[in-house]
């Protein structure tokens, strides 16, 4: 791999820095961190057009403190370049137009240099508006938001840079030099959960998404779910056992999908010598059988499923479980897994949710249409974000990110 790229060092951040520009700090800082290993010409790129270039994401989330941070509270504030305002505008219709989703690898200029420039321009104004808002809760606010916003954006680093070097005949690694960690075998067992009303959302201690709340009540049937994710190894005897030819597993788009795309094993495996291999962070290696597996859709998840006979569980039914511990660590009930896990629930609003007034609006509510939920967290995650509350949500055809799966039942074997 080429020389990584030019990061400039972030500032030393006295003790006595106000904690939010703290945090603000070694958040973009570990954005940046993330960029590290990788060339200007590989932040350039972009592998399809669900994808962004790394360049893109390193100006993006710069934009969007710019936008909703800067720009309305410091006085006198002047942007970097005015044609950024459209160019890493990502979706937000209130603010004006964007530069097409499936173009940002077209962008050649600005140059990485620029980018970086950009936010070290930004990052000088946000401790003036870090010290604002002390006194401003509704300032300290966006920039939680803002910062769980960067926060997810960092995942989207490593997924997106993973799909860019998987379509390298080369087969470079993002991080050579570190081994995946081993996981051990763990044995399937069942979680019964007796029927009746839940408590479901964030209960509004601490931060969390519009789309956790309002906190609400559900009825569950009662359930049982597995206390592990399906591993690679499960998942290879559905593979081997012809589960992307049964077309009576799949639901007809599904099928067309796994059809049409040619779909014959999750994303990143490859057949070497009648045995799997998987194109990771580390570059092409052998399969952790006892690992979860991951870079499934929702379609394979659900096929996968019913060849189980089992079914994938409803996000209230996930969250139910997860909410509760196995002992008194305060842990959750189910067993970590590294990997996030596909929900047979549509994404909709919870009752009486109601988006924020203005651009900002349009965070998560919009999307709420022909996407389902994923429950839990991956090694990418940010570590806040791994709430039992936290709603992740995709397209059923999606696979590049870190998703997975956790079988339910209807009534414990």
């Amino acid at each position: 791999m080429s020389s990584p790229m030019r990061v400039p060092a972030a500032a030393p951040i006295a003790d006595s820095a106000p904690p939010l520009w703290r945090r603000y700090r070694d958040v973009r800082s570990r954005t940046q961190a993330l960029a590290d290993p990788l060339s200007p010409e590989d932040c350039a790129l972009q592998s399809m057009p669900d994808a962004s270039p790394v360049k893109w994401h390193l100006a993006h989330t710069t934009w969007f403190f710019e936008t909703f941070v800067v720009a309305p509270h410091a006085a006198g504030y002047r942007p970097f370049d005015p044609a950024f305002r459209v160019l890493f505008n990502s979706y937000y219709n209130g603010i004006g137009e964007q530069h097409p989703r499936p173009e940002r690898g077209l962008l050649s200029r600005p140059s990485l240099d620029d980018v970086l420039a950009y936010r070290a321009h930004v990052d000088a104004a946000m401790r003036d508006c870090c010290d604002a808002a002390r006194t401003d809760a509704g300032l300290a606010a966006v920039i939680d938001l803002g910062l769980a916003h960067e926060e997810q954006h960092q995942e989207l680093v490593l997924t997106d840079v993973l799909h860019l070097l998987s379509r390298n005949p080369l087969a470079p690694a993002y991080d050579p030099a570190r081994t995946p960690a081993a996981h051990p075998e763990r044995e399937l067992a069942w979680i019964r959960y007796r029927g009746g009303l839940a408590q479901i959302g964030h209960a509004g201690d601490g931060f969390a998404f519009d789309n956790e709340m309002p906190r609400h009540r559900v009825f569950l049937e009662s359930f049982a779910v597995a206390s592990r994710p399906v591993t690679n190894a499960e998942y290879a005897a559905f593979v081997d056992d012809g589960g992307y030819r049964q077309a009576e597993l799949w639901l007809s788009l599904g099928f067309e999908a796994a059809t049409s795309r040619n779909w014959r094993a999750p994303l990143y495996w490859v057949r070497v010598a009648d045995r799997w291999r998987a194109f990771t962070l580390h570059g092409l290696g052998d399969l952790d059988p006892h690992a979860p597996v991951t870079h499934i859709s929702y379609f394979e998840a659900d096929a996968y499923a019913r060849w189980a006979n089992a079914r994938l569980p409803t996000e209230f039914e996930w969250e139910a479980v997860a909410s509760r511990t196995s002992d008194g660590s305060g842990a959750s009930a189910l067993a970590p897994g590294d990997v996030w896990e596909w929900t047979s629930s549509s994404y909709a609003a919870y009752p009486g949710f109601r988006p924020a007034r203005g651009a900002i609006g349009e965070y998560n509510g919009k999307f709420m249409c022909n996407q389902y939920v994923l429950r839990g967290g991956s090694s990418a995650t940010a570590p806040g974000h791994a709430r039992v509350t936290y709603r992740n949500f995709f397209p059923p055809d999606a696979r590049w990110q870190f998703s997975g799966i956790r079988l339910a039942r209807d009534h414990a074997p």
